[in-house]
């Protein structure tokens, strides 16, 4: 995968210095972008872009840092499924 000439050069001057073929540069330079970008958070594709970059996050940390990240995401699937079964539930009273 290569970067486009303006990936390279949007961040250059905070990158001054440093090797841009290193890892850690690598993940910095993105780490930049995901701070300096801005899409709208009030659209679907903005929320996926938060859940995306929450992914992201839980899948880079380790430790208390990931067990909480799974607990979060426990506790969301967790309420999505006593939603879905208490509307099943009602569903059901009303149909029979």
């Amino acid at each position: 995968m290569g970067e486009s000439k303006d990936e390279r050069e949007q961040f250059e001057e905070e990158l001054i210095g440093l090797d841009p073929h290193d890892p850690e540069t690598k993940a910095f330079a993105a780490h930049l972008d995901r701070m300096k970008r801005q899409g709208p958070g009030y659209t679907v594709e903005g929320y996926l872009d938060g859940v995306r970059d929450f992914a992201d996050s839980a899948n880079r940390t380790t430790g208390h840092q990931r067990l909480v990240a799974v607990i979060v995401v426990g506790l969301i699937l967790l309420g999505v499924i006593l939603t879905i079964w208490f509307a099943l539930g009602d569903i059901l009273a009303i149909m029979f």
